[in-house]
């Protein structure tokens, strides 16, 4: 039974308890619920959008430039399917394809300026969403959920501690 972070029964006094599988099963219940918000506000910028165009579009954005066997790769999708996706967001005026100016077989993806302002719009609904729950709680809580994510990231090796990390 997995007790809820913010639900009856959380009991557990603050600091209490260190096992990281059970710590891992409460941070678990946040992330789908973060995974919720995000979605949503994703679906509420581009209401026509399947979860897999706007994931086609954040790896254009991350990395610009790509072929479609390389599109597929990272999305983890076979290449007709990679194909259809493309041909769905070039029809929307959000991708460009152009042919690679020394290998004239090979056609680069790129976002257009539609498809970055959508990726924007995104960004500012989801960043809306989040600084509103985060305003439901008080600061010293947002100073401590801060200092954790930094470590957590810290620890996966996504970013370096900040030394002044409050």
């Amino acid at each position: 039974m997995v007790t809820r972070l913010d639900g009856p029964g959380d009991d557990r006094s603050e600091g209490s308890g260190d096992d990281p599988h059970g710590i891992a099963l409460e941070i678990a219940e946040a992330v789908e619920s973060l995974t919720n918000l995000w979605s949503v506000a994703a679906q509420q910028a581009a209401l026509r959008m399947s979860v897999h165009q706007l994931r086609a579009l954040l790896v254009l954005e991350a990395a610009s430039e790509l072929n479609l066997t390389s599109l597929a790769e990272r999305l983890g999708i076979g290449l007709p399917t990679a194909s259809r996706l493309c041909d769905r967001l070039e029809a929307a005026g959000m991708l460009e394809r152009s042919l690679h100016p020394e290998k004239r077989r090979e056609v680069r993806l790129g976002l257009t300026a539609q498809g970055h302002r959508v990726l924007d719009d995104v960004a500012a609904r989801r960043a809306q969403a989040l600084a509103d729950v985060l305003r439901g709680m008080e600061p010293a809580e947002r100073s401590a959920l801060r200092r954790g994510m930094r470590a957590f990231l810290a620890a996966r090796g996504g970013v370096p501690r900040s030394p002044d990390a409050r």
